[in-house]
């Protein structure tokens, strides 16, 4: 099913939730890819950050020392970069045990060939050939990424295209919980009786437009429809929440539909060229040593053709112009190529540039991070909170997939 990416998110559900794997020191390529991108959505949405713990152990689960070390060096990483205790809560996924119940009771419907399907399962299998990935945890990771998700009824994920496939998920996922189990007793009764309550005008409108979506598949009619919902101010947010549901012929909304949040992807290249990973070998960490982040850039490959100092390059050619494009004034940028291009200008000169661009945007960072690291107790603060905000929000989710599943056992 494709993504309607002007689809009208309710408000209680505008919410961003994100994770990553602490599997080592955080580079250049996090900073541009995520980091950047959570500083900037903290400031207009609530959002929740999360160490994915259990995710490294898909693929680190023989040696699961290294995590705990990266967890804390992580958060400090977060920190320095400007991700805001304040502005978003910041937690460690293990520490909120309803992800894992979430996700077992996901289990119990999601059918296997929808985890097959996803295209990072054969993918990763292929990339890391050295690991045995032949396990349920690695199998089950999307779906456990969709419980991270729909544990805070989150309502955007920010990716990039290659994890589009895991939101996709997550909504099918979602979709299926609430069509199986958002069926309450007398739900269309309650529905017809939560839009009286809007009053006669806006019952009417309300019902035409559940009409127009329903019998034309007017798509308009249902964006329409989820706007006047959210303009309701004497309507429960169960009434609300049976209102979205009623719209599409489906049931209560108990877990609903995340968009993805596209982001842009990171145009950060490795020392060598190439994508900046770990695996390459070919990173700038964000608490690189200064002398050694010269000597990494100062020994980059340049154009090929450019043997001595006379002989005229091309900068398209050359895997440092990539870093003048993130770290070097257009202006300047354009004096280098075309003293690149006449020889007026040696690659070692060209170079001192992005050196300067680099230790400019790295040195306040690491001056935090020093900060920060001499102060182990307030991180662990920091994730104490974020902790407990984060599981007090899960557990408001989780009792009503018990209830929804018969698991309640109220009287």
């Amino acid at each position: 099913m494709a993504i309607n990416s002007r689809a009208t998110i309710p408000s209680q559900f505008q919410r961003v939730v994100s994770g990553m794997r602490p599997t080592g020191n955080l580079h250049l390529g996090h900073y541009h890819g995520v980091l950047k991108n959570w500083v900037r959505l903290q400031n207009d949405k609530e959002c929740f950050f999360f160490v994915a713990d259990w995710h490294a152990l898909t693929t680190h689960y023989e040696d699961s020392r290294v995590i705990e070390e990266s967890v804390w060096d992580m958060v400090i990483d977060w920190l320095a970069a400007g991700v805001n205790p304040k502005k978003s809560h910041i937690f460690i996924q293990s520490q909120v045990p309803e992800h894992a119940e979430l996700h077992t009771l996901l289990s119990m419907m999601t059918p296997l060939s929808w985890l097959e399907r996803v295209p990072t399962y054969k993918d990763q299998q292929e990339k890391l050939k050295e690991r045995d990935l032949s396990t349920y945890g690695f199998l089950g990771y999307p779906l456990l990424q969709s419980a991270d998700i729909l544990a805070y009824r989150a309502g955007e994920v920010p990716v990039g295209e290659d994890q589009v496939a895991h939101v996709e998920l997550t909504r099918e996922v979602a979709r299926r919980f609430n069509h199986i189990y958002g069926k309450e007793s007398g739900f269309e009764q309650k529905a017809e009786i939560a839009a009286k309550k809007m009053g006669k005008k806006n019952a009417k409108i309300y019902a035409r437009l559940r009409r127009s979506f329903q019998e034309e598949g007017n798509h308009d009619a249902l964006e329409t429809a989820r706007a006047l919902l959210e303009d309701q101010q004497n309507i429960t947010m169960g009434d609300r929440e049976r209102l979205f549901g009623y719209l599409d012929g489906g049931g209560k909304v108990i877990l609903p539909e995340p968009q993805p949040l596209l982001t842009k992807a990171s145009k950060m290249p490795g020392i060598d060229g190439q994508k900046m990973s770990k695996s390459y070998g070919n990173t700038i960490s964000l608490r690189e040593d200064p002398e050694e982040v010269k000597r990494k850039i100062r020994t980059m490959p340049t154009d090929p053709a450019r043997v001595r100092l006379t002989d005229p390059g091309d900068p398209a050619k050359c895997p440092v112009w990539d870093f003048h494009k993130i770290y070097t004034d257009e202006s300047v940028r354009g004096e280098l190529a075309q003293g690149c291009k006449n020889a007026s200008i040696g690659c070692v000169d060209c170079k001192q540039y992005v050196v300067e661009g680099v230790l400019k945007e790295l040195l306040p960072m690491q001056e935090r991070a020093r900060n920060f690291t001499k102060d182990p107790k307030m991180i662990r603060t920091i994730i104490e909170e974020g902790g407990e905000f984060a599981r007090e929000e899960a557990r408001r989710t989780m009792v009503e997939v018990r209830h929804a599943m018969g698991l309640s056992y109220s009287k």
